[in-house]
């Protein structure tokens, strides 16, 4: 196999002091308790799924919450979005209550989808759902794209996928075709480091990948540190404009860090204890709380303060979750088709 040293990045230049004064408190904060709910909502169902109130699977977002924050704050709920298996944050971003979707987690009928769709399957008006197969969300993104172009709509098609779906031959597929009909398309890939056990360096030929990949599909290739929200927001904000300007797709590589296993079924043996300190160090929640601490705009109590408001929130959905009523079985096959309009 192929030897590779760890790769040369060459991150989105920007400056967490200008994106502060161009944000405001009001903003920040609002972000700031946008990234501690989605922290809160993963710890809180992951602990119901250890207590067997959730089956299925599960796959948490740990580790990442600057990544999407960033995006849907620079770029509104009212895109088109499509993501992975890993939709936890993304639902709660673009609308969807954490009562609505720990029901879900639960299997009730009060849940995003019914009860239906588990972990791996929330949506919202403008989220395209999350996909259970790698890669199988890109075509849909893509397809997205195509519509808003045909039909002469404002707005881009945003599409996150993990670092194992770049090997997927939907990815190269849909990058051709978004670069050939000048689609407004924008690809993130949220490189956590790890497949399912697999090192990205053991899976993927060419990194940096949006770097190196980019130019293939004569597209401008971007790469932003996901463990730094202000890197993130800066780099969105760029290129959202741009996409709007030249109806271009563009790629784009965050690196970060996962926190736990792929799935809550993985004990990620292949993951020393020190390596996993060393990432956590650079945890999304305590850089950002860290760089408006030394801003003079925010200090220990109200940290906590905003932390536990956002506990609560998640506790009450747990309790709401578990008082909603189980799906009626006779309903099983309705809405398998939609009804007419």
């Amino acid at each position: 196999m192929k030897k590779q040293g760890a790769p040369e990045y060459h991150f989105f230049p920007s400056d967490a002091a200008k994106v502060m004064k161009q944000l405001g408190k009001e903003a920040l904060y609002k972000y700031l308790e946008q990234m501690l709910l989605i922290r809160n909502f993963e710890i809180r169902a992951e602990s119901a799924y250890l207590h067997g109130k959730v089956g299925g699977f599960f796959h948490s977002y740990m580790g990442q919450e600057a990544i999407q924050t960033a995006a849907v704050g620079v770029m509104g709920q009212n895109q088109w979005w499509s993501t992975t298996y890993r939709c936890h944050a993304l639902a709660l971003l673009l609308g969807a209550t954490p009562n609505e979707l720990m029901a879900e987690l639960y299997g009730k009928v009060t849940g995003n989808a019914m009860g239906r769709g588990g972990s791996m399957h929330f949506f919202t008006d403008r989220m395209l759902g999350g996909n259970g197969i790698v890669g199988a969300q890109i075509p849909v993104a893509t397809g997205a794209g195509f519509t808003l172009k045909y039909k002469k709509q404002e707005g881009v098609s945003v599409c996150f996928l993990g670092d194992g779906a770049v090997a997927q031959g939907a990815f190269h597929e849909s990058l051709n075709l978004a670069s050939l009909y000048d689609l407004p398309c924008i690809y993130v890939i949220e490189n956590n480091q790890w497949g399912m056990g697999t090192a990205v360096a053991r899976a993927i030929a060419a990194q940096p990948m949006a770097e190196l990949k980019a130019p293939g599909y004569d597209m401008k290739g971007y790469t932003f540190d996901g463990m730094d929200f202000f890197n993130c927001y800066a780099g969105f904000e760029h290129l959202f404009a741009e996409v709007k300007k030249t109806s271009r797709p563009v790629l784009v590589e965050v690196v970060t860090e996962r926190f736990r296993g792929h799935s809550i079924s993985d004990p990620a043996v292949y993951r020393s204890k020190e390596d996993l300190q060393k990432c956590m160090t650079r945890d999304p929640l305590l850089r950002y709380f860290q760089t408006l601490v030394d801003a003079k705009l925010i200090d220990d109590a109200a940290y906590q303060a905003m932390d536990q408001k956002q506990k609560d929130l998640v506790i009450a959905s747990m309790k709401y979750a578990e008082e909603s009523p189980w799906p009626d079985p006779i309903t099983l096959e309705e809405d398998v088709y939609a009804g007419e309009s």
